[in-house]
């Protein structure tokens, strides 16, 4: 099922820019925007990326996540989790919504046993999992530890039969019912799931899930575990699966060829109802599907369901808490917490975010507990942005003014970029002197000795005195 693969056949700094508040436009940048920043007819206008009322299977806007960041996220290469630390994420994630969190098979280690006892006794509000081997010691060890559900998965492509477990699909299913049916009578949830599900023959799919499907378990798991589907793959998968099994749909998408958030979106689209994530996207290899790019991805479809199912204004804190803890940054352009993720540079984009945010922005920074940049000292900025800049200094400056000292925050940047620094340092001299009568519109050298002055008082008062002194003599 994945493209050229037959599973059959064996092979920004802030610094530089101005926060912008829309709290309360002013009526000189309204220019037909109403005062809340909302276009007349914004109300009116339906979101096209909105689920359309033909796709009834679709779960687009009911869907739940499990968060794997403790079990996916502990395979990535710089991973390593302390008690102390599992705790403290695992309560970041409780505090902003998730419906599940994921951990490490108990059989893994001692510790691994230990600290996912420690979690379950927690009494958080999501439901806790682990993920097992198909194997009977394996389940045994994980329903003493108070867990709520136990995800089980067996690797189905004939790749993983033959150098990885090296059992047939009889062999599979026979376990699979016997550790299925030893976990329900525990009382706890139980996911069953292939594993290199894209590469796995179709028909052994569907003959393993309906036979666990109709022995009971909540949810049967497709697993992208080498990232080699794409949306349309995972759309037929899904489509069809939704068409044999009643139990809920999981999926697990890797990030190989960086199509998990996309592939994500497309599953629920075709009928899946779970969706595994991790912290910045964190596990083995290159990981899966992040969580904060599969927020962003579903806000932009229907952002009053994401806002009522998450504290998003957490995300920011559970990206940085999992990030020192890896070791890793978080990448410029990661969705919504990116360092650039709100930043505009563009003088037309400026232009338009100062009239109406929504002209280039389709996630509110706002809902995120974020803020908004419009960057200006560069080459690029637009004297609208600068103006901007102007009133939040609290400068009296007309247009012909800040045009005339927007061309010099481009002369001086096509040197290098501005600060933040330099450019209130700028706008200050210019109108110190337009209120002084030093300098007016269009005089460029004497904006440049207000300038020099302003950055070298010391030796503009050397001249002075030694010119006062020649004068006495």
């Amino acid at each position: 099922m994945c493209p050229h693969t037959n599973g059959d056949i064996l092979p920004n700094d802030p610094s530089h820019m101005v926060a912008v508040d829309h709290s309360a436009p002013s009526a000189s940048r309204t220019n037909g925007v109403r005062a809340n920043g909302q276009h007349p007819r914004e109300q009116q206008r339906r979101n096209p990326y909105a689920p359309r009322a033909s796709d009834f299977l679709s779960n687009i806007s009911n869907f739940s996540i499990i968060e794997s960041t403790l079990r996916e996220g502990e395979q990535f290469a710089n991973a390593f989790f302390d008690t102390k630390t599992k705790i403290a994420i695992a309560k970041a994630l409780d505090a902003f919504g998730v419906e599940y969190i994921e951990l490490t098979s108990p059989a893994a280690s001692e510790q691994s046993r230990a600290d996912c006892e420690a979690i379950c006794k927690l009494g958080l509000k999501a439901k806790i999992l682990t993920h097992i081997r198909c194997h009977m010691d394996d389940a045994r060890i994980a329903v003493e530890t108070g867990v709520d559900g136990v995800d089980v998965v067996i690797g189905t492509s004939s790749f993983l039969r033959e150098f990885s477990h090296g059992k047939d699909m009889n062999y599979i299913t026979k376990t699979a019912i016997e550790v299925i049916n030893f976990v329900k009578s525990k009382n706890i949830e139980v996911r069953f799931s292939s594993e290199d599900s894209f590469r796995s023959d179709l028909v052994d799919l569907l003959s393993i899930y309906q036979t666990v499907d109709k022995i009971g378990v909540n949810r049967v798991g497709i697993a992208d575990t080498v990232g080699c589907a794409n949306p349309r793959q995972v759309y037929e998968l899904i489509r069809t699966l939704r068409g044999v099994v009643g139990c809920d749909i999981e999926v697990h998408l890797h990030n190989d060829t960086g199509m998990a958030i996309a592939n994500a979106y497309t599953a629920l689209e075709a009928g899946a109802t779970h969706i595994d994530t991790s912290v910045l996207g964190i596990g083995e290899r290159v990981g899966i599907t992040p969580l904060g790019g599969l927020v962003a991805c579903l806000y932009a479809a229907n952002p009053e369901y994401v806002k009522s199912k998450y504290n998003l204004p957490m995300l920011r804190e559970i990206e940085n808490l999992v990030a020192e803890a890896v070791e890793v940054n978080v990448p410029f352009m990661n969705p919504i917490t990116g360092y650039c993720a709100f930043t505009h540079k563009a003088g037309i984009h400026a232009k338009a975010i100062l009239n109406n945010p929504s002209t280039y922005e389709i996630l509110k920074p706002e809902d995120f507990g974020l803020t908004r940049y419009v960057s200006i000292g560069h080459r690029l900025t637009g004297w609208n942005a600068v103006k901007s800049r102007v009133e939040q200094l609290g400068l009296s400056l007309n247009d012909d003014e800040v045009k005339d000292a927007t061309a010099k925050i481009k002369e001086l940047a096509d040197v290098r970029t501005q600060s933040m620094d330099d450019v209130d340092s700028l706008l200050r001299v210019y109108h110190s002197g337009i209120q002084s009568g030093e300098l007016a519109v269009g005089q460029k050298e004497a904006f440049d000795a207000l300038l020099k002055k302003h950055r070298h008082p010391s030796q503009s008062q050397e001249r002075e005195e030694s010119t006062s002194v020649a004068v006495a003599a």
